[in-house]
């Protein structure tokens, strides 16, 4: 395929040259002419000098045939502008980095609709996410980035006396802005159809609205009495630690957040109520012992700093956390933290590495990824001119147990839809697809 590069710092250069070596033709534009001429010189990689959101420069990158143009200078401005530009100029799929959370905040301006740009990726997002999965799950159904961030997935046990126990998923009374998107009983998992029955103690995952998933879990769980939160400390308040906390949400975990920016403290204080901030260094022995570091359940290291993250990491491993992870920006520590007590190093080039991979497709599919099981995949389609996938309800179409529309996005609004949907020409659906039938399925939207 022919991928356009924008920026060629730390993150450019590097996605540039793992897709060279995956045999893509990669065209990277930089405004620093040494940078450029390093990288005609050390990659296979063709290096253009210029900026990157003027549309002369973009023509004399060949944007017009461009499959997929990543924006990832370290101007969350200038890499919205060009992407925007290289999608309106030809390029198929546009994908920005950015870094200020205002930027996918769809509360205040709607900046990916507006610029029409397909994805706005933020690495401490993207981290944070794959943080949160392994506390929660890491077999866990991963949406955080699918549907503008508006769908929350949530998983649990079927709990013996729940009134969902032995009953046909079709059976249950549950609000409209939740679906079951999987069942897993006895170590396999496959995607749910309304003739599934569920059985005390199958795990579920539940897909949808934070509101109607509150319901669905009385629902599946049962009404059972308050257990015991889930400890969790974060060193580091950046946007990796900021997110992490928002994805864990209060009803389950009892999160302390370590951060040594008195500035930051109070930002964190105001944004998340329910969440311990300390003022305090997590590098300090001391402080880990005083704020019961070595009685968590997980202690996650974010600073922003490898060399602290796993100082911090391996004093927490020592004083008796649980469980231990970090984040770590050179690829060559994850081999290291291993031999030092860590559980989990998160690598930023890994987690954004998986995701650009995600990418690079054909047709109607935007992005994907495989779920850690291998049995099934998240899609995020584009619903095509000439499509059958319109030419019936969701109940009608050949779908059950193969397929599960859990969102539809449509004039900037996301929804789970129900069975007497019908998808329309431009709708961005998230789906849950058995990877045995995935050329199936995808031809439903596809072209005729």
């Amino acid at each position: 395929m022919r991928i356009l590069t924008l920026g060629g710092g730390t993150v450019g250069r590097w996605i540039a040259d793992m897709l060279c070596r995956r045999r893509h033709s990669v065209t990277l534009i930089d405004s620093d002419p040494e940078i450029v001429r390093a990288i005609n010189s050390e990659l296979d990689v063709r290096a253009i000098e210029g900026n990157a959101s003027q549309s002369t420069v973009l023509f004399s990158a060949d944007v017009l045939s461009a499959d997929l143009c990543l924006a990832v200078t370290g101007n969350d401005e200038v890499n919205i502008v060009a992407a925007s530009m290289a999608k309106e100029l030809g390029a198929r799929r546009a994908i920005a980095r950015v870094y200020a959370p205002a930027f996918r905040d769809l509360a205040t301006f709607d900046y990916q609709k507006h610029f029409g740009i397909d994805s706005l990726l933020s690495l401490e997002q993207l981290s944070a996410s794959e943080l949160a999965r392994a506390i929660r799950n890491p077999d866990a159904i991963p949406l955080e980035h699918f549907a503008r961030g508006q769908l929350q997935v949530y998983e649990m046990e079927v709990a013996p006396g729940a009134s969902a126990a032995g009953k046909k998923l079709i059976e249950l009374d549950l609000p409209p802005g939740v679906r079951i998107g999987s069942l897993a009983r006895e170590g396999r998992m496959w995607i749910a159809s309304g003739a599934d029955e569920t059985h005390v103690g199958d795990r579920v995952s539940l897909v949808g609205m934070p509101d109607a998933i509150s319901v669905a879990r009385k629902i599946i769980g049962g009404e059972k009495r308050a257990r015991k939160r889930t400890k969790v400390m974060i060193a580091g308040g950046g946007e990796t630690g900021y997110h992490l906390t928002n994805l864990l949400g209060k009803e389950d975990f009892r999160v302390v957040l370590l951060e040594t920016d008195p500035h930051r403290c109070e930002q964190l204080a105001k944004l998340l109520p329910h969440v311990t901030v300390v003022l305090a260094n997590a590098n300090r022995r001391s402080v880990l012992e005083d704020e019961g570091g070595g009685t968590v359940d997980y202690f996650v290291a974010c600073t922003g700093n490898d060399e602290n993250n796993i100082m911090a990491g391996v004093e927490a491993r020592e004083l008796g956390a649980s469980r231990v992870m970090c984040v770590v920006g050179r690829p060559d520590y994850a081999n290291v933290v291993g031999k030092l007590g860590i559980d989990l190093a998160v690598s930023e080039r890994d987690v954004v590495a998986r995701q650009v991979l995600g990418f690079l497709n054909e047709g109607a599919v935007i992005s994907q990824v495989r779920l850690p099981n291998g049995s099934i995949g998240v899609y995020e389609l584009e619903v095509m001119p000439g499509s059958p996938i319109t030419q019936a309800t969701l109940a009608n179409l050949p779908l059950a147990g193969r397929c599960l529309i859990a969102a539809i996005q449509r004039d900037g609004f996301v929804r789970v839809p129900t069975a007497d949907d019908v998808l329309k020409v431009g709708d961005i659906i998230v789906a849950l697809i058995d990877l045995d039938d995935t050329d199936e399925i995808l031809n439903l939207f596809n072209p005729s």
